[in-house]
């Protein structure tokens, strides 16, 4: 089964991890932003830029959805050939 599968084909549920990678790094640099001026005692960001922070979650999430997806469509593949 192995020797069929192309190294460069996107399986299942790729391209949610990879949106979700994306949208969990905004919202680490997000994070990062908003947590430097507390740190550096200036004044702090308004509070929409804490709701922004919240993106890590959220592509954390998607991610996880994109594993999921993943899982089950190998768990597809291979009650298919047995």
């Amino acid at each position: 089964m192995r020797d069929k599968t192309q190294t460069n084909s996107a399986a299942a549920g790729d391209g949610l991890i990879r949106a979700g990678a994306i949208v969990f790094f905004v919202g680490a640099a997000a994070t990062l932003v908003t947590v430097a001026p507390l740190l550096l005692g200036t004044t702090p960001f308004p509070t929409y830029m804490f709701g922004l922070s919240m993106l890590m979650g959220v592509g954390f999430l998607i991610a996880g959805a994109g594993v999921f997806q993943s899982i089950a469509s190998g768990r597809r593949r291979a009650r298919e050939g047995s």
